[in-house]
């Protein structure tokens, strides 16, 4: 099992920067797979982006590809979010989260196991 605390959302203006991060806590954190998804209200949660267990794999939403990137440090159990060019579109509640399936990176929040309790980010126009 691991846990999920997510940190540095905020309040920013379109075409500012943030940087989210994940702290996992455990000793199997390389086991997983991790990913970001974001979500509004009244809204599913939608995926961002996903990486692999050693980070050599990554996996972008369209809507923020090459703007976001992931990454991660498994001996410091933490996973990233670098986001630039921020749009107003791109608020939303962000979560991290585990995913323990053995192969491919998923997009589906359904086939995450374990989530933080999210990080608030608002972009203003």
């Amino acid at each position: 099992q691991v846990q999920l605390v997510e940190s540095g959302g905020g309040l920013v203006q379109a075409g500012g920067s943030l940087r989210l991060s994940c702290a996992a806590s455990g000793r199997t954190f390389n086991s997983y797979n991790m990913g970001w998804f974001r979500q509004v209200p009244g809204k599913e949660r939608e995926f961002v982006a996903a990486i692999s267990r050693s980070g050599g794999g990554t996996v972008y939403a369209d809507s923020v590809k090459g703007r976001f990137t992931i990454s991660r440090d498994n001996a410091n159990n933490a996973l990233y979010l670098q986001m630039h060019s921020l749009k107003p579109e791109d608020t939303a509640v962000y979560y991290c989260g585990a995913d323990r399936r053995d192969y491919g990176l998923s997009r589906a929040s359904y086939q995450y196991d374990y989530w933080g309790q999210g990080t608030q980010v608002t972009v203003s126009s």
